[in-house]
């Protein structure tokens, strides 16, 4: 049926804008299609999809710091003899009258060692600072207590190379004291291979990561060691390979060594080493390298 504007445009003589209008019918019961019997009898329940459950293990980074300074470079050695030769030319003078008394042997031995250090700091003659003002007098102790210092054997002070570094004993907590080392356990893998991993194992069912980790930690090393896991919160985690589906998650802890040594015990255990971070890549696969690099330290 046609509006009454429509049709009043008709009338008009525009019969041409006039266009036919199709009426729409209202759904009906009707119009739905009735399902056959065939088609409730071809239809198949879907398929139950198992959930997904990853192989998650946990590993341990065991550091022992260093137990000395680094050696400075050419440069620090430099910086660092510039600014003492500033602060012993502005010191104020010290007061060895009140110190040390007149003649003894202390005063001629504090004498002599600040000969050395003014020897050290600025290379020309010793002198030191006068008590008056800017003039500088020259310093002398009696000969007596010179000649008795002189006698004294100055005490040596340790090497900074220990004999492990010189054997080549990667066993050694001593080795390498300027630097942080790693605990690594050389296994034999799935495929029979010998390999380099940290302390690592598997994580029981309710049991916590940083639980697991302490319980690996133990299992592959015994508890002769005095450890302490810093973080309930894993550092790291190494994802696995996805043409490797036996492979896991792996979450790293970090942790310290305090006393004691690695024991460790089990038949996939054949050796361990405390290792630096560069001596750690040649022992390692690239792909697990490049998961445990920015975990540790390069010094």
């Amino acid at each position: 049926m046609l509006s009454r504007n429509t049709l009043a445009v008709c009338k008009r003589g525009r019969a041409a804008l006039c266009l036919p209008i199709r009426h729409r019918t209202l759904a009906t019961v009707t119009d739905t299609p009735e399902p056959s019997s065939s088609s409730s009898s071809n239809t198949t329940p879907p398929s139950t999809v198992q959930p997904y459950k990853p192989n998650i293990n946990t590993a341990v980074i065991l550091n022992r710091s260093p137990l000395i300074t680094r050696t400075p470079t050419n440069f620090e050695r430099s910086y660092y003899a510039y600014h003492a030769r500033i602060q012993r030319a502005l010191f104020n003078p010290f007061p060895d009258e009140f110190y040390f008394k007149q003649g003894s042997l202390l005063e001629g031995k504090f004498l002599e060692e600040e000969k050395e250090r003014d020897r050290l700091a600025f290379g020309g003659p010793q002198f030191r600072k006068g008590k008056d003002g800017d003039e500088s007098v020259a310093t002398s102790a009696p000969e007596d207590s010179l000649a008795i210092v002189s006698e004294q054997k100055e005490e040596d002070s340790a090497p900074r190379i220990h004999e492990s570094d010189r054997t080549g004993n990667v066993r050694s907590l001593d080795r390498q004291g300027e630097r942080n080392l790693y605990l690594l356990l050389q296994i034999k893998s799935q495929a029979g291979a010998n390999i380099w991993r940290f302390p690592q194992g598997g994580l029981q069912s309710g049991e916590p990561l940083h639980e697991a980790a302490e319980r690996a930690l133990e299992d592959k090393c015994d508890s002769n060691m005095d450890t302490w896991v810093v973080s309930r919160n894993p550092i790291g985690v190494l994802e696995p390979d996805l043409a490797q589906s036996s492979q896991a998650y792996v979450f790293f802890y970090k942790a310290h060594i305090l006393a004691g040594q690695v024991r460790p015990h089990g038949k996939d255990i054949l050796d361990f080493a405390w290792l630096t971070k560069q001596e750690i890549e040649p022992r390692v696969d690239p792909l697990y390298w490049s998961g445990i690099k920015d975990m540790l330290s390069d010094f």
